[in-house]
């Protein structure tokens, strides 16, 4: 078979760098992937208020979730391979200063078009560094601390979600949505300060060729992996885009309540994300089968229940609590199914979740415009069920992940 890696003599790993340095670079790394994460989200609370700026539908506004995706899931795999010999320090900074030249261009545009331009630059950053940083924390820190560091870096996921978008929510209430962008592009400024002045060279030590992500890709794991994220993710993204509309048209909720409802839903995510990460290694199928569940309930009932306030803050919670499970769960099928090969599975991750956003966006938007934001619920609902169905006919809940991790 052929190997994930050549690490030549003069590219052999360097020794981690000294404790605090180290766990300042992890902090770095999880600060970048943050900054990705609140950038690529940001538009969902201010998807109204953007659109009505430029004249355009919800649903033509949702491409700024649609277009980032789509550029993820190509430049994983293609800036992966075609930088694999550049110091992995090098490209980190890099991607950072594209995402903040994105920020500030999104801030100043006075079309719309220029919008999606700069939610492109977002796209090609969101592919590269996930690629490249989610596997760094082995070489940052000492191999008995990675685990933790690794969980470091991934928890920028839900914080995302629980400080960004409510965070830009709110700065957009108070000053426009432009300046929640520019709040944006000088955090990422910083980030990348940070990056420079704590993150050691890190030579590279792995080639990831295409016969590798072909190998990986013939694995009976990888494409369970690949067909439950599909899933997923598709049904998540089709709706909680558009969370925001729902809250307004169908719940009638305030904007300020609207930031509340976004926090509380943010803050559930980090109770699933740390849930679902010590669950998943012992129970996978029913872990992931118990998070579909759960966001097919949740989307599916909010419709019917998030007419009042109080239903739909319910089950936001219940809806934050099984997606904060995903990416960790997702993450791990992938990660255990190439365990020789740990850059081309952060790769496939990353090109897989990132093209089912934009796919899921992209649908969600289409459904609104031509029926409404409850037919966007009730059909990501629908989707999520068949994750779950999925998930039972494949094989029982009581496995563990990656027994067959080199099947091909």
């Amino acid at each position: 078979m052929t190997t994930a890696a050549t690490t030549p003599p003069e590219q052999a790993a360097a020794p981690p760098p000294a404790p605090l340095r180290g766990r300042l670079a992890v902090v770095s790394v999880m600060l970048g992937i943050f900054s990705i994460v609140t950038t690529e989200i940001l538009p969902i609370g201010l998807l109204t208020s953007i659109g009505s700026d430029f004249a355009v539908s919800d649903g033509t506004a949702g491409l700024m979730m649609t277009m980032p995706g789509l550029l993820a899931a190509v430049s994983a795999p293609l800036v992966t391979m075609a930088t694999a010999r550049v110091d992995r320090r090098v490209m980190l900074c890099a991607f950072m200063l594209l995402l903040a030249l994105a920020d500030f261009l999104t801030a100043a545009a006075t079309d719309y078009r220029l919008v999606l331009v700069s939610r492109v630059m977002v796209g090609v950053t969101i592919g590269g560094f996930w690629s490249i940083g989610a596997g760094l924390a082995g070489r940052l820190v000492p191999p008995a601390s990675a685990g933790r560091a690794t969980a470091v870096i991934f928890s920028a996921v839900p914080l995302g979600s629980v400080l960004g978008v409510p965070a830009g929510t709110f700065i957009g209430g108070l000053a426009g949505w432009r300046t929640a962008f520019v709040v944006m592009g000088v955090l990422t400024v910083g980030v990348l300060a940070l990056m420079l002045l704590v993150i050691p060279a890190l030579p590279p030590t792995q080639v990831t060729r295409v016969s590798v992500l072909r190998t990986v890709l013939g694995r009976t794991d990888t494409r369970f992996a690949l067909l439950l994220t599909f899933l997923i993710v598709l049904s998540h993204f089709s709706t909680y885009t558009y969370v925001t509309p729902f809250l307004e048209q169908v719940t009638r909720a305030e904007p300020a309540l609207i930031t509340v409802f976004l926090l509380v839903y943010g803050t559930a995510g980090i109770v699933g994300n740390f849930v679902g990460g010590s669950l998943v290694s012992r129970r996978p199928r029913t872990t992931i089968c118990l998070a579909a569940g759960m966001i097919a309930a949740a989307t599916a009932l909010l419709p019917v229940l998030g007419r009042w306030e109080a239903g739909a803050v319910a089950l936001l919670v219940v809806w934050g609590v099984a997606y904060g499970a995903v990416p960790v769960c997702s993450q791990a099928w992938f990660a255990r199914a190439a365990p020789d090969a740990p850059e081309a599975a952060s790769v496939l991750f990353t090109t897989s979740f990132q093209a089912t956003l934009a796919i899921g966006a992209l649908a969600g938007g289409a459904v609104l415009d031509h029926m409404s934001v409850s037919a966007v619920m009730l059909l990501g609902g629908a989707t999520a069920a068949l994750g779950v169905v999925v998930t039972v006919v494949t094989g029982t809940g009581s496995g563990r992940l990656g027994v067959r991790g080199r099947r091909g």
